[in-house]
């Protein structure tokens, strides 16, 4: 079954940190918020963070899945690694998430957005109740955590990644609401990062856009 996912997790890295003075060290000891952590992207790119030593807050939906993938980051020698539980369709969800990683982590140098929901089960994808939803959690909610976190990250002078799809640059049939959310996504980050160069604030704005691929062999590509 194939999903959105990117052409290798190495290629985003790769992408992310295309710098001749990039040094993986500068990420020891980096605070990094990391949504839709428990599988996929999310799941490998905590896993990532945490080989080269990052202070992790992991959240994503399903908290049986988040701790496993906390356990994991263990292993692989995160310093600090802690999760929160959160649904993104609910609009007080984000404050509440950030809020807990300052708590955790008393800053942050990171903030990767990456969750993202589907149709809710029982409506109609076209419908007015389904669009909200979806705008909500894969466009609104990114919007939130954003804002509440900018001024942090200005702070550090941190960064800012945003994974986001394919279809947020060319429509496909059956996937209006989603296509648009993704749309909107683009158009608020590119914005936003002409809206800091301009203000002349040190906070880097990546954007990371999906293709399609199936997770095992995008997994297996970073290993």
């Amino acid at each position: 079954m194939k999903v959105l996912l990117l052409t290798g997790l190495g290629a985003l890295f790769f992408s992310y940190y295309w710098d001749d003075n990039f040094d993986p060290a500068g990420l020891q000891g980096a605070r990094v918020l990391l949504t839709g952590a428990s599988t996929g992207i999310g799941e490998e790119l905590a896993y990532l963070y945490a080989r080269l030593g990052a202070h992790l807050v992991l959240t994503a939906h399903t908290e049986a899945l988040l701790q496993k993938v906390v356990g994991n980051c263990r292993k692989l020698g995160a310093p600090k690694v802690f999760f929160i539980a959160a649904d993104m369709a609910s609009p007080e969800v984000p404050e509440r998430v950030v809020r807990f990683a300052l708590d955790k982590l008393g800053g942050l140098d990171y903030l990767v957005l990456n969750h993202l929901g589907a149709t809710p089960a029982g409506t109609r994808s076209r419908s007015v109740q389904a669009t909200r939803w979806l705008l909500q959690v894969n466009f609104l909610s990114y919007v939130q955590l954003t804002s509440l976190a900018l001024p942090i990250l200005t702070d550090s002078k941190g960064s800012l990644v945003v994974v986001s799809s394919l279809l947020g640059h060319v429509p496909t049939s059956f996937s209006s609401p989603y296509s648009a959310a993704k749309f909107a996504l683009d158009g608020f980050f590119g914005s936003l990062r002409r809206e800091l160069d301009v203000q002349d604030v040190n906070v880097a704005i990546t954007m990371c856009v999906l293709g399609l691929r199936d997770r095992a062999s995008t997994a297996e590509g970073v290993r």
